[in-house]
């Protein structure tokens, strides 16, 4: 977290000042214009692309200087508009995960599935080549987001012969193998243990339920249960809906949800003979921790008074809507926004980003991803704690605590 938000944590200001200064700070942002909107066309290639960089203030007086950072979307109904928004909320993440790192991103209008992406691809990063942060610009760089591949990060490297243009590369390229390593999981693990201990019990004492299996469920199972907490629920529709293990998940069931083997995961959990529920029914259960890891608004005004968990911890995005976060508040259900519990990856992105190795001893020592791991994990504790601290000093809800770090994070470094 940066100094800024800390000595304004240290003033124990009042819950009146604390909304006239939100207030404040929510106007400014509101009224703030991108730093950078591009868009660049290939008639001869039917190719149109975007770049977005909201804004940079968070990222003055840090190694990068004014940089802008977020994922690479590829759809073929992306537009400006919408790529501003996730630039915006990028610069919003960024901020709150307490990085001295702007908000933008990039898309590509197209199919990634069309024979001729690979060509599309290229000629977008080299469009854009001359705003790249290593060019004199004040864009990060390529990442993933929807519509991503690994072997994008090979083509956007090779076509501008740099490897500092994209996060999220395989170790061999310098980078952190973050989905492989479940970074962003590893965040919100961290994310849950830090609200555990800081509300005065062990994860060893907690139980927990993870809503979708994919690369973030997975992880979250593998480092809740590494940290000593038990899940006791999961669900996926890839399994066939929601299943209860009183015991905690069995061992060869937890490593093959953890290796991404989901086939396998669901017929040893249907030779268990465990107990079925709807798949929705992950959400309602009498756990201390739940982890919706799947899809946005999945908590919403019509079903929030059926959570009963303790804790809720973001790990998708905006799995909860804004009425919802209230609502849990006033059930007294402690909630970790998505945009602090699931910053690992961002945080990874930025280790890339500064890394002064080789991709060759990268290889050899894993010293990007022992770092991005060291950072999240640091990073991500502390500023739970102090975003609960806040809230509880002021009896507020955590989420607008959040947004207040984010937006003083970005404007009171002016």
């Amino acid at each position: 977290m940066s100094k800024n938000t800390s000595s304004t944590m240290d003033l124990g200001m009042s819950l009146k000042e604390f909304e006239a200064e939100l207030e404040r700070l929510e106007s400014a942002f509101e009224n703030m214009p991108p730093e950078l909107e591009l868009t660049v066309r290939d008639p001869e290639l039917d190719l149109e692309g975007y770049v977005v960089v909201f804004n940079t203030l968070a990222s003055l007086g840090g190694p990068l200087g004014r940089c802008g950072k977020g994922g690479t979307r590829i759809s073929k109904s992306v537009e400006l508009s919408e790529v501003v928004m996730l630039a915006r909320s990028m610069t919003l993440k960024n901020a709150a995960a307490g990085l001295p790192l702007g908000g933008a991103k990039s898309a590509i209008k197209a199919d990634p599935n069309e024979p001729d992406f690979e060509r599309k691809y290229r000629r977008f990063v080299s469009l854009v080549k001359p705003i790249l942060v290593e060019n004199g610009g004040i864009f990060g760089g390529f990442g993933f987001d929807i519509g991503a591949s690994p072997k994008h990060a090979i083509w956007a490297c090779d076509e501008l012969q740099s490897k500092r243009c994209f996060t999220g590369k395989p170790l061999n390229m310098g980078g952190t193998d973050y989905d492989k390593e479940g970074i962003a999981g590893l965040g919100v693990a961290i994310a849950a243990k830090t609200a555990v201990e800081f509300s005065g019990k062990s994860l060893s004492e907690v139980t927990a339920a993870v809503q979708g299996l994919g690369a973030m469920g997975a992880a979250v199972v593998r480092y809740f249960t590494e940290f000593g907490g038990t899940v006791t629920f999961i669900a996926d529709p890839l399994i066939g809906g929601t299943y209860h293990f009183p015991e905690g998940l069995p061992t060869e069931i937890r490593e093959r949800i953890v290796g991404f083997d989901l086939p396998t995961a669901k017929r040893l959990i249907t030779e268990g003979g465990f107990k079925k529920l709807s798949l929705d029914e992950v959400l309602y259960q009498k756990v201390d921790v739940l982890f919706p890891c799947a899809f946005q608004n999945v908590i919403n005004a019509d079903n929030v008074d059926r959570i009963v968990s303790k804790f809720v911890i973001e790990a998708a995005n905006n799995p909860c809507s804004e009425e919802a976060r209230t609502r849990l508040f006033e059930k007294k259900i402690t909630l970790v926004p998505d945009f602090i519990a699931n910053s690992g990856g961002i945080m990874a992105a930025y280790v890339e980003m500064i890394s002064t190795i080789s991709p060759e001893e990268n290889v050899i020592t894993r010293k990007n991803v022992t770092d991005s791991k060291t950072l999240t994990e640091n990073k991500i504790a502390a500023n739970v704690k102090n975003l609960l601290e806040l809230a509880k000093s002021l009896d507020i809800a955590p989420a607008r605590v959040g947004r207040f770090i984010a937006l003083t994070n970005i404007l009171n470094r002016r």
